[in-house]
């Protein structure tokens, strides 16, 4: 059985970063949790996280994540060094999540491949309706004056109509 779980929304905007996630865990055909938490506020809060995958994994880099930041005191820095142990690892190697980590200056999307993408326009998604969230904030990023919590918030309702594997139990973090 698969489990698909979680959509997971950054948009940086006007000095602000809102990440935001809704709660739905699937596992096959059925929904079994309608609340799941996977947007974090970590580093003391000076930096919004999100994962999607599994709540393990995704805790658990997060958990590498936050120490990596602590040592380097660098966003940057920090998720290319996660991003290399990550691949590099036999052991973080098998970690099935995908993380974005965030400030009000820089967000990325980090991934076991070694990935470390900065979007160009300031919105990226994970998830099972990543895409469908995406594709929403960025047409609301385009064609509207919405601050960034308001277009994080609106662009998970509408995935959450699309995608079957994506609820309206949303949660925004944002910063600053």
């Amino acid at each position: 059985m698969r489990v698909r779980s979680t959509t997971i929304l950054a948009v940086r905007r006007d000095g602000k970063l809102a990440i935001a996630g809704d709660g739905q865990v699937t596992i096959d055909k059925t929904i079994v949790k309608h609340g799941a938490r996977k947007v974090r506020r970590i580093a003391g809060g000076t930096v919004l996280a999100g994962f999607a995958g599994s709540a393990a994994d995704g805790i658990a880099l997060l958990e590498k994540f936050e120490g990596k930041y602590a040592e380097y005191k660098d966003l940057t820095r920090a998720a290319v060094e996660l991003a290399k142990d990550w691949r590099q690892d036999r052991a973080l190697r098998r970690l099935e999540a995908l993380l974005i980590v965030g400030t009000p200056e820089h967000l990325f999307v980090l991934s076991g491949n070694g990935d470390v993408i900065e979007p160009d326009e300031g919105v990226a998604a994970i998830g099972s309706g990543g895409p469908y969230a995406q594709a929403a904030a960025a047409a609301l990023m385009r064609n509207t004056t919405l601050d960034a919590e308001s277009i994080a918030r609106k662009a998970l309702e509408i995935a959450g109509e699309i995608c079957i594997y994506t609820n309206d139990d949303i949660i925004v973090e944002v910063l600053p």
